[in-house]
This record gives C-alpha cells, structure tokens and sequence, in this order.
C-alpha cells in the first residue's frame, strides 16, 4: 500500500492546501472562481489535447474500458432508480445522491492516473473522461427531468436547454474530441504546439486540485444525513467493486484496468453542487456530499486500491 500512499498523498495535500486558503479566504475576491474557470476552459483542456493529440490510443483497449466504467455507472444509477420508492427520498435530495454516485472528480482522477503511471497512466485517463463526462452528464440530467425537480415551465425547459447545449460545449470533451482528430489523422501537434500546450496542461492538475479544496465546505456536513451515507458507501465502496467485477467480465488487464479501478474509487465532482442549484436538487445536501466524499477518499481510496489488486 505504501507506494499508492506516497503517489496519492501529495494530491490530498494539495487538496488539503486548497481548503485552507479557501477557509482563510486567500487571496480574496473572486480570484478562485475566475482560477477555476481558467483551470476548466484552458489548462485542463489542453493537457487532454497534448496527452490524446501525441498518444498511441491503440494500446488503450477502448471497448471493455468502456463496458466497465460505463457498465458500473449505468448498472449503479438504475439501480438507484429503481430503489428510489423504498428509499423514500424526496426528489431533490434523490438527485443529489444520485449525482453523487454517478458523477466522479476529474482532477483527482487524472492527477492519480499520472502519478502512479506515468504517461500511459494518462493516456488511459484521458479515454475514461472522453467516455465518461458525457455519460454522466446525460444520466443526471435525465434524473432531475424523470424526477420531477425541474418545473415543467418556459422557465423549467430552458434549463434543461442550457443543460443540453453546456454538455454539447463541454471544454473536456470538446478537447477529447479534438485530441483524438489531431491523433487519427496524424496531424498531432506541429511545431511549437507540442510544447506550449504540455507547458498550459502541466499547470492544470497541481492548480486543479488546489481549487477543488477551495471548494470544499464543512460546514455542510451538518447536512448529510441517510442520503449522504448511502451515495458515499455506493461511490466509495461498491463502484469499485463493480468496476473489478466488469473489468474481469469484458478481459480489461495490466495499466487500463488500474486506472479503471482508480476512476471508480474516485470521490463526486464539485460540478455537481452547479446542477443541482441549476434544476432544483438540494443544493446544500449536494455541498455536503462533496465535501464529506472527497475527505472519506483520502482514507478509502489507498485501502481499496490494494484491497482490490492495483499496484
């Protein structure tokens, strides 16, 4: 366990950073909104590009990479939905916790995938985020329509327009999607591209983790409750056991299957508190979620990585 300690303790270290100087409202203003921005639009899209652009993807086994992680966050989140009458939560927080399952944080994921595996960790990566971003999205999205937290009005439609057309502008898979046409047609990236865009993705992961800490709020733990525990024990629990359990099924092996099992140990995204402000879920139980998911991680997710095979 030793060795994924030391690769995973610095990110949590970083993260830990970000909610200190987000406690001590450093450096003031809207500095970290604008930083996260800059960080989605910019840094983050172009380590994708760089990482996909220069690649050989042919030695990522695409098709059971994504029959195991697409396979897991279908199975999870149909299963919540069918559960969601013996459950007996009200929409609002259903939704939350159903984000809080399906939805996984990008930054940790990446930053963990290269910290343990180098190049072809992040290679593996940045396939999972080109299959995963859209699903997930979709699949949340879909939650708050069938679950009635969206008011069927001109108001209520627009959101979920502005839901649909967000996805179809979505920086990280608008950048997967280029990286893959740079790499097929072997254009990659000519000249100085190369470079400057390793030089803008490099910042991405240490400035990344930093603001997902910024992000956390404690003091919305106070409003966990059942839903709370139940979408962490599913996420931080049962996904990776799923996930072992398809990547064995579909013969996913060797640095994918690590990785997979890495993404699937993940804790929720922060983007999720935006949509279920956006929609109508329990904005604060989401916050909660986050922040109580993304503290368990640091403890759960070193113990099921070698509880599960990743070395």
């Amino acid at each position: 366990m030793s060795s994924i300690v030391d690769a995973l303790a610095p990110l949590f270290a970083l993260i830990a950073l970000g909610a200190v100087l987000g406690w001590a409202r450093f450096p003031g203003g809207d500095f970290w909104p604008r930083l996260e921005r800059f960080i989605y639009y910019l840094l983050f899209p172009a380590m994708l590009v760089a990482t996909l652009a220069t690649a050989d993807v042919r030695q990522v086994s695409v098709l059971p990479l994504a029959v195991t992680l697409l396979g897991a966050m279908l199975l999870l989140g149909a299963g919540l939905w069918l559960a969601r009458a013996r459950l007996a939560l009200t929409p609002a927080v259903f939704t939350s916790a159903f984000q809080g399952v399906v939805r996984f944080n990008t930054y940790v994921g990446v930053a963990g995938a290269g910290a343990l595996y180098g190049e072809a960790g992040l290679t593996v990566a940045a396939v999972a985020i080109a299959l995963m971003v859209p699903t997930a999205n979709i699949l949340c999205v879909l939650a708050f329509v069938v679950s009635g937290t969206v008011v069927s009005d001109n108001q209520g439609q627009a959101r979920i327009v502005n839901s649909v057309l967000a996805l179809a502008r979505n920086p990280l898979i608008l950048a997967c999607l280029a990286g893959v046409a740079l790499n097929a047609s072997g254009i990659g990236l000519p000249g100085v591209s190369a470079p400057a865009l390793e030089l803008l993705g490099q910042a991405a992961l240490p400035l990344g983790l930093v603001a997902v800490g910024v992000a956390l709020r404690p003091k919305a733990l106070w409003r966990g409750g059942r839903a709370f525990w139940l979408s962490s024990v599913l996420k931080l629990v049962i996904t990776p056991m799923l996930v072992l359990c398809l990547a064995w099924l579909s013969g996913l092996h060797g640095v994918d299957r690590h990785v997979a099992l890495l993404f699937a140990a993940l804790p929720t995204a922060t983007s999720a508190y935006i949509l279920a402000r956006q929609l109508g879920g329990d904005a604060e139980l989401m916050a909660a979620i986050i922040t109580g998911q993304t503290l368990l991680a640091m403890l759960t997710m070193p113990v099921m990585l070698q509880l599960l095979g990743v070395s």
